[in-house]
């Protein structure tokens, strides 16, 4: 019985929030990749395109509530997704006619793309902060709980509650269509063999044809779904803080790098890999060790390697082991 407290308390503080934590992460990570593996540059913009596509869902999911439009119990945000994926789309697309364009034609160097996407976040960053503000946004509404610890407890007579969010097993489901419905397209589409044989060799794919600028923009309306659908997501299961998506690009790349860069399958893993290292590491295990362990040995401290506020270090840390010994990610991906 004792076995099974520590299981429930385990998947309610640590398994569960690292899945959910890490679909988040794999989606953002595949957008990451995309944009190095295709446009061949690291897209330092991405944490605050999450930023704008999510604000584009929370002002919309807001209107829908104001006139009385929901989908009870699911969230609002998803009636408002696409339209943030649209408006999303387009601030990419005009980003990139206006500025990445002509770079992108003097063939400049990656680095030099670089900076500029690290210009580009900041007038996105300052975009979106001076539309919503700078404060804790929540948008979440429907049915908090698929099942709560209390009912879990009526349930089976246990003494800990097991509760699963709706947003989840939203976020579960949401990232496993998303990952299905891309792969599906790279693999099997003309487009997306066209994407995928524009990464490889450039220059053998002009020679077969390929048009650049619809590979170019195909690109960017795959990564701001992935964005917004990413930031949403996030933004629904904790809250929405501008600053946080910019914090966030730092476990974004890190999953991207670790799993292979360039590297869409390595992303997928390097985002599940860095969430559990992030949540084991910050984790306080007393609860689960006093139930698993004889009572003479029980823990008296937190047994918690890091604070919670320290869990962007632990993304930090293994990405430079990554950098030091496998730069080329754990799916051989593009070196840096």
């Amino acid at each position: 019985m004792e076995f099974l407290h520590a299981i429930i308390v385990l998947s309610n503080f640590v398994i569960i929030p690292a899945i959910t934590y890490g679909s988040q992460l794999a989606l953002g990570a595949l957008g990451v990749t995309l944009v190095y593996g295709i446009l061949r540059f690291s897209n330092f913009a991405h944490g605050d395109t999450m930023a704008f596509g999510t604000m584009v869902a929370i002002l919309f999911t807001w209107w829908f509530q104001s006139i009385g439009v929901s989908i009870a119990p699911l969230p609002t945000a998803l009636l408002a997704l696409p339209i943030a994926i649209v408006l999303t789309a387009l601030l990419l697309l005009g980003t990139d006619r206006v500025v990445l364009r002509f770079y992108r034609k003097q063939k400049s160097a990656p680095v030099i793309l670089l900076i500029v996407s690290l210009g580009i976040m900041f007038v996105y960053n300052g975009l979106v902060r001076f539309i919503i503000g700078v404060g804790d946004q929540r948008f979440s509404d429907g049915s908090r709980f698929i099942i709560s610890a209390r009912d879990f407890k009526k349930l089976t007579g246990l003494d800990e509650g097991l509760a699963i969010k709706t947003t989840q097993v939203i976020t579960v489901i949401t990232a496993v269509v998303v990952v299905a419905l891309l792969f599906w397209f790279l693999n099997r589409t003309r487009t997306g063999k066209s994407m995928r044989a524009f990464s490889d060799n450039e220059d053998l794919a002009l020679l077969s044809g390929i048009n650049p600028e619809r590979v170019v923009l195909y690109t960017w309306l795959i990564v701001a779904a992935l964005a917004t659908i990413a930031g949403t997501l996030y933004g629904l299961d904790k809250s929405f803080k501008p600053f946080v998506y910019f914090q966030l690009l730092l476990p974004i790349f890190a999953a991207a790098i670790v799993g292979g860069l360039g590297n869409p399958l390595g992303a997928i893993a390097g985002g599940f890999l860095i969430a559990f290292s992030e949540v084991f590491i910050t984790y306080a295990w007393k609860k689960v060790l006093t139930y698993t362990l004889p009572e003479q040995f029980a823990p008296s401290g937190l047994m918690q390697l890091l604070a919670t506020e320290y869990k962007f270090a632990v993304s930090f840390a293994i990405l430079l082991v990554v950098l030091l010994f496998k730069p080329t990610g754990l799916f051989k991906g593009k070196s840096l």
